[in-house]
């Protein structure tokens, strides 16, 4: 596999407030699937919507027409909807739908859900913005009545769950296009108002009210976790980050950025909706029934021996060394790979005796790469090979990647100065006084290229990285003392990048990190 390379230069612009600096929650809400049954779709919310009051009997908005409470249609993280059946008969108007229907949908959620914290439901707010807007349900009248904040909406039919779960859990081709093409219809305009959906999946497309002239179309509900996409200021992208500790969504459904806690995008919402089309067409996905992180086996296919090589490690991932070079004034410095337990010592020794100490360590197959040099800074070093982590300092070893003691550590003032695996296991150090302002991590199933450049545009610069055969996390950073030149690179080689080292030493580019592990998939 060739080599593959990065590069940052730094932009003059403000980094936006991370790492210790940072406490801020992205906009929406989280959720998780509590999946139960087939569906496997409901989000959380404790009890109805966390609420012990009772639901008043019936229901007056503002100047509305008075709805006594009925059927529950069904319930959510944060509210719960039930049909409404108006007292008195409309005198004017269509009975099946609109502000005089005989039935409509009300949507409660309680002063004290955790979706209220700050007033009226955020999903108001969504609703207003895209109010009229195709496959988006029309909001006839809203406001708070007793402990509940309360919508009237046009009641719909049924879910496209339904529909796939009454025809014997399968839907034809044509059926499936169609509802494909009308899909990206309503996700088109609803992202040209600046939103991405956040929750594409089949329980969140209804059709129209049945025997009505609506009665075929497609709409798309839900919007407590729609989030702006687009600075409504600027008309730019919102700011990139990632928090691994935040999923929003379900599960299922989810893309591969969402299940990454990344900002979300309008690509998220289509990778969702190809997932949902994918489920109603086969009626199931490869990876239903695993559990909120839980590793997901390998899917793998037995090919007969006399295939050609490339075909049977199709679905296979990817390793590769992946190597950050970092500008530096001319130094010597000097690399070991291959190394077994026992030369470690003699390299380390004849190192020290030239001047060099390590920088970086890194382990393939059980065999160690190390990298020596002279701009280090340090006047002593000891090393010790353990079974287990050493003693003391701040430090996390875990199966799966720990990001929320990571952001725990940064609120205390610490920052990461070391990253390793030993096979799936993660080995974290945090430091105080580490020399950084501000510090990011991205974590991705593969090589996370555009997160990378990301960062680089917003000043970071990686100070860390490492990769189990699942993941490949790099840690970047802005230091307090910026260097007068910012340049870096990243290489990723299917051997040890020996030759490539030499090539950027000779333009003063020096290996700051290494570490070999998933990088494509």
């Amino acid at each position: 596999m060739p080599a593959r390379r990065g590069r940052g230069k730094r932009k003059q612009q403000q980094p936006p407030p991370t790492g210790p600096a940072d406490a801020r929650q992205p906009e929406g809400r989280q959720r998780e699937e509590e999946r139960k049954g087939m569906e496997g779709s409901d989000k959380g919310g404790a009890g109805d919507d966390g609420s012990p009051a009772p639901l008043p009997e019936t229901v007056q908005i503002g100047n509305s027409p008075t709805y006594k409470l009925e059927r529950k249609l069904g319930k959510g993280g944060f509210g719960q909807v039930y049909v409404g059946r108006r007292i008195s008969s409309p005198t004017h108007g269509n009975r099946n739908s609109g502000a005089n229907a005989l039935e409509v949908a009300l949507k409660f959620e309680h002063r004290t859900s955790k979706g209220c914290s700050y007033g009226a439901p955020y999903e108001w707010q969504v609703y207003n913005t895209l109010s009229g807007n195709h496959g988006v349900p029309r909001v006839h009248y809203k406001g708070k009545q007793g402990g509940f904040y309360i919508m009237v909406m046009d009641m719909l039919g049924p879910s496209l769950w339904d529909v796939w779960n009454n025809n014997s859990h399968s839907m034809s081709v044509e059926m499936v296009a169609c509802i494909g093409i009308e899909a990206i219809s309503i996700l088109e305009k609803m992202h040209a108002k600046g939103y991405v959906h956040g929750d594409v999946k089949p329980e969140n497309f209804l059709l129209g009210p049945p025997d009505t002239p609506e009665g075929k179309k497609l709409f798309l509900v839900d919007l407590g976790l729609a989030t702006k996409w687009k600075d409504a200021g600027t008309g730019k992208h919102v700011e990139y980050d990632q928090r691994p500790d935040i999923f929003r969504g379900t599960v299922r459904y989810a893309s591969v950025h969402a299940h990454l806690g990344r900002t979300g995008c309008r690509r998220d919402d289509l990778e969702s909706l190809a997932y949902t089309l994918i489920f109603l067409l086969r009626g199931r996905l490869p990876w239903q029934g695993f559990q909120v992180g839980q590793k997901r086996g390998r899917l793998t296919a037995a090919e007969d021996e006399e295939q050609p090589k490339k075909k049977i490690r199709m679905g296979m991932p990817a390793t590769q060394w992946i190597s950050v070079y970092n500008a530096r004034r001319p130094m010597k410095q000097r690399y070991h790979y291959n190394v077994s337990d026992d030369r470690l010592a003699p390299h380390i020794q004849k190192g020290n005796e030239d001047g060099l100490f390590i920088s970086s360590v890194s382990s393939c197959s059980n065999l160690w790469a190390l990298i020596m040099d002279a701009g280090t800074g340090f006047t002593a070093q000891v090393h010790e090979l353990s079974h287990y982590f050493l003693h003391k300092q701040s430090y996390k070893v875990s199966d799966s990647f720990p990001f929320k003691w990571i952001n725990k550590k940064w609120k205390e003032g610490f920052y990461v100065t070391a990253l390793a695996t030993a096979g799936s296991r993660w080995a974290v150090v945090m430091s105080r006084n580490a020399g950084f302002t501000h510090q990011v991590v991205e974590l991705d199933f593969l090589y996370p290229s555009e997160g990378i450049h990301q960062r680089w545009d917003s000043g970071y610069r990686i100070t860390a990285t490492a990769a189990t055969c699942d993941q490949v996390a790099l840690i970047l950073s802005i230091p307090r003392r910026k260097p007068n030149d910012e340049t870096q690179e990243t290489l990723r080689t299917s051997a040890f990048p020996g030759q490539h080292v030499k090539e950027k030493w000779a333009k003063n580019l020096y290996l700051g990190s290494i570490c070999y592990g998933r990088s494509v998939s």
